[in-house]
């Protein structure tokens, strides 16, 4: 899977977490189709992330592995570990029982996120759990520290 060179270690430890809890992870699926402006679903009944990687190619203006260091790059690779975070934010919900985690009420959302909360809730109709996975998708080590807690 292309997506995973973008990542760093602690996103291949989430894959690993997110694996032992029974999940796999795809990517580019038909979902991607939707919309060019997605970046990454989970599969509930068949528990599965997908994520987008075309779209965020293209939302990152990425285009060749050779320019690694460009600021395109760095933009690509962040949505894509952002994507990964929120969606294994969701697995650690399910082995939730479906319920919100229990994190700290402190913790905010970026308000640049509001326009994609509206959209993952369009979809998901489940715009708590939303909001908790875009807080918590900019804090990889508590995604991880969630997923061994809930899941593991």
């Amino acid at each position: 899977m292309e997506f995973i060179q973008y990542l760093d270690k602690i996103e291949i430890k989430i894959i690993e977490h997110v694996e032992k809890a029974g999940y796999s992870t795809e990517e580019n699926t038909s979902l991607c189709l939707l919309s060019q402006k997605y970046v990454g679903f989970l599969k509930k009944r068949q528990k599965k992330i997908v994520i987008c990687t075309d779209n965020v190619k293209r939302i990152g203006g990425y285009k060749s592995l050779s320019k690694k260091y460009t600021d395109t790059y760095e933009r690509t690779a962040t949505l894509i570990k952002k994507a990964l975070r929120h969606e294994a934010v969701h697995v650690t919900q399910e082995c939730n029982n479906g319920n919100l985690l229990k994190i700290n009420k402190n913790l905010t959302m970026n308000p640049a996120k509001i326009e994609a909360l509206k959209g993952s809730t369009k979809i998901s109709g489940e715009e708590e759990k939303e909001r908790q996975a875009y807080i918590l998708e900019d804090k990889p080590r508590l995604v991880e520290k969630e997923l061994i807690k809930y899941c593991l």
